[in-house]
């Protein structure tokens, strides 16, 4: 591949990166609403545990620094909770 068709791939994909990130805050926003219409706490540690340990098992999987991927989810996370204590 030419310089040009990595680069147009590289494009692409960061597409593709920024398409999942939306589609993950929608669903972070969709739960921070049931939380609050059930009156549960904004943080729940044992999840943000699980996504964690997911994210560094699929990084082992795909050959990725699992320090580098838990260090994305770390910052969606508190993202997303930024985002739901806003919204509160």
């Amino acid at each position: 591949m030419s310089l040009e068709e990595l680069r147009e791939e590289i494009e692409s994909i960061d597409r593709e990166i920024v398409d999942l990130i939306a589609r993950r805050t929608y669903v972070a926003e969709t739960i921070a609403e049931v939380k609050d219409e059930r009156g549960m706490a904004t943080t729940d540690e044992g999840q943000e545990q699980a996504v964690m340990d997911r994210a560094g098992q699929n990084a082992e999987a795909f050959d990725v620094d699992p320090n580098l991927v838990k260090a994305i989810f770390r910052l969606l996370i508190e993202l997303n909770k930024v985002e739901q204590r806003e919204n509160r």
